[in-house]
């Protein structure tokens, strides 16, 4: 629908028989309705579910990390509802304070809301310091987009890192949610240089801002290039085949032959056992008949 559209239908609707004053408040009503029409039409949903991961005895992070994570995935999504709410958006949070949430509660507060859209912020962690960079996670076919809208803007926006590309994941708030859902790795806080990025305000608010410029599904100012060691499982633009579920097959697969093999061993060993208590109960027997 064009703007030059807009008044004809407002003209339309100014009929002689219609009070002024009734006509404007139709108007009004009709223009919110092409607003949001409008948004749908785009895929950009009104509506956002905002999840601060972890929270409460959950700090996050991996045993004896320095830096907690809980508290810097709630300072980032606070200052995002603030601007996303300055920008005409509806924001939910899953959790606004220091609180363990269950994953099913995260999850059934996104599917309340239909039509909107779910994202989750969370830190990166790894044993190796040097790991570093943004990835963002995705599931539903639906949620592609988002991703790469956020993924993108947070990377031209973030500090100089690595693109660890977009990657689909069946993570339980991902797979669970019946709306669009991303979750976005901020950075690695086990990293030198991106922990005590994180630890900084003022970049916390930038993460925040360039989040929002993707919600928004503003286009980013450039694109980094993915990191070389993940171009080889490239997909086109920064859409990545994460080798890690190639890994949990195979863990799987692993889990279940090595099960195999615990059953079949502990099997032999109960024969070996039963084998061993026969003739000691034969032996009881002689034993008791001398």
């Amino acid at each position: 629908m064009s703007c030059c559209s807009r008044p004809a239908l407002s003209g339309r609707l100014a009929g002689a028989a219609i009070p002024r004053r009734r006509d404007r408040g139709c108007s009004v009503v009709i223009m919110a309705a092409f607003i949001a029409l409008a948004s749908s039409a785009f895929g950009q949903s009104r509506t956002i579910v905002l999840d601060a991961g972890h929270g409460g005895f959950d700090r996050g992070g991996v045993p004896g990390q320095r830096i907690s994570e809980k508290d810097k995935t709630l300072d980032v999504a606070l200052r995002l509802r603030q601007i996303l709410q300055a920008s005409g958006y509806r924001v939910i949070m899953t959790r606004d304070s220091d609180v363990f949430v269950p994953l099913p509660t995260r999850v059934a507060i996104a599917n309340s809301y239909r039509g909107a859209s779910f994202v989750s912020i969370h830190f990166n962690c790894a044993s190796r310091a040097g790991a570093n960079g943004i990835e963002t996670y995705y599931f539903r076919g639906d949620s592609a987009s988002l991703a790469s809208s956020i993924h993108r803007n947070v990377l031209s926006g973030a500090a100089p890192t690595e693109n660890r590309g977009i990657r689909r994941r069946g993570f339980y708030v991902l797979r669970r949610t019946a709306i669009p859902s991303v979750l976005v790795e901020c950075g690695f806080l086990t990293n030198p240089t991106e922990g005590s990025l994180a630890l900084s305000g003022a970049y916390r608010q930038k993460l925040a801002v360039q989040i929002a410029r993707g919600i928004r599904r503003e286009p980013a100012p450039y694109v980094r290039p993915l990191t070389s060691s993940l171009r080889n499982v490239s997909l086109g633009n920064d859409f990545v085949r994460v080798p890690a579920e190639t890994f949990s097959t195979h863990r799987r697969r692993s889990s279940k032959s090595s099960k195999s093999s615990r059953h079949s061993t502990s099997k032999k060993r109960k024969q070996s056992s039963d084998d061993s208590e026969k003739p000691r109960k034969k032996s009881k027997k002689k034993k008791s008949e001398g």
